[in-house]
């Protein structure tokens, strides 16, 4: 089995935190979408033989394609590649798009999970961050995608914002549970370089993010949803009756994957591969035959580190079996190594697995960065 992510690099407008590779201009947007589909074709052998289960696009701000862009990527997919008939057919997109018309396409265009880019059911916490949304778009934007039988949806919240109290983001999640929405990924605010938000803390503007607020809302949400009836199965997602994220669980269980777009990377097991962010150079090679990506082979010690850092994260944890078998040389550094998290609380061992702790997923990247071989 295997994976497809299409980056989709246009977006209304800039939030103050987003680092992702995106444009606010619109005017490439057609000749943009002309080069996924001849990446697509030039790449087709790239997952071999592995059937298609999960297709993924991303951004960026997906809901902007228009049904003849969507339904021409689809179609090129389709047709070079094997796509299982049950595959889960995702795309990322903005409460301000989803007009019922808009709804309707992308059921005809076989998008059968949405994600929502809601972050928020607070004008005030919106504001702050630049989204292209209100409140009112955010609450009807799900309620409609149910309606229109989106049973398989998503929702983006992010806690930590210097707007939101611990009694306001609780009632966030007051509202997931109203909205009876099956899958939740939540997101604590970072302060990613080159951003409006990295300027603002570097010059001291506005209303900075509080660590400590930070920590406690995490602590709410863990709490809160827990007591909503869904199982937090990776540290930042959420969901009810297993209705995972499929394309996300296969990353972290690191199933190969085709990356599409600028900036987007792909993963075949043993090296990884990325392209350019650049969208013109993108479009003009591409219009060149030319694939505009570099490429790492990925030595033991990469993969035995990318083993940790993904699967640490999750329910399912890291595995001694697994190691044995496909990190041989790694396996007593680990075993070494997770003998002090295991004594302060942090990690914890069940036969042969190894999973964080309620008290150690406060702490996930530090440990986590403790276990890699340097």
């Amino acid at each position: 089995m295997a994976g497809i992510y299409i980056h989709i690099p246009f977006c209304r407008q800039a939030c103050h935190y987003c680092n992702f590779h995106f444009s606010t201009s619109l005017k490439y947007k057609a000749d943009l979408v002309t080069a996924l589909t001849q990446e697509l074709v030039l790449r087709k052998d790239y997952l071999g033989e592995d059937i298609i289960e999960t297709i993924y696009l991303g951004g960026g701000t997906p809901s902007l394609l228009d049904k003849n862009e969507l339904n021409v990527l689809m179609e090129t997919i389709h047709k070079h590649y094997p796509v299982a008939p049950t595959a889960e057919i995702t795309l990322e997109a903005n409460p301000d798009d989803l007009t019922i018309e808009k709804l309707k396409e992308l059921k005809a265009g076989g998008i059968n999970r949405l994600s929502i880019g809601i972050q928020s059911f607070h004008d005030i916490d919106l504001t702050w961050m630049n989204r292209s949304h209100n409140a009112i778009q955010a609450r009807s934007s799900v309620e409609e995608a149910k309606a229109l039988g989106f049973d398989n949806l998503s929702i983006d919240l992010i806690f930590g914002c210097p707007t939101s109290t611990e009694q306001s983001w609780a009632k966030n999640l007051e509202l997931v549970a109203q909205l009876d929405v099956p899958h939740i990924s939540c997101y604590g605010l970072t302060i990613e370089e080159k951003t409006a938000l990295a300027h603002q803390v570097k010059t001291q503007t506005g209303q900075l993010p509080n660590e400590e607020s930070n920590a406690e809302q995490f602590a709410i949400t863990m709490k809160e949803l827990y007591r909503q009836g869904y199982e937090q199965y990776e540290i930042s997602n959420y969901a009810k009756n297993q209705l995972y994220s499929n394309h996300n669980t296969n990353y972290w269980k690191q199933v190969p994957y085709l990356g599409i777009g600028p900036s987007a990377h792909s993963f075949d097991g043993q090296s990884r591969q990325w392209n350019q962010a650049n969208n013109s150079k993108y479009i003009k090679e591409l219009s060149l035959g030319v694939l505009p990506s570099e490429k790492e082979t990925l030595s033991p010690r990469d993969l035995y580190n990318e083993y940790i850092l993904t699967q640490l994260r999750t329910q399912w944890g890291c595995r001694v079996e697994d190691l044995r078998k496909n990190h041989t040389a790694y396996v007593e550094h680990f075993l070494a190594e997770i003998e002090s998290p295991i004594e302060k609380g942090l990690l914890q061992r069940n036969a042969d697995t190894i999973t964080l702790t309620q008290e150690g997923k406060y702490l996930a990247d530090q440990i986590t960065s403790e276990l890699f071989s340097a």
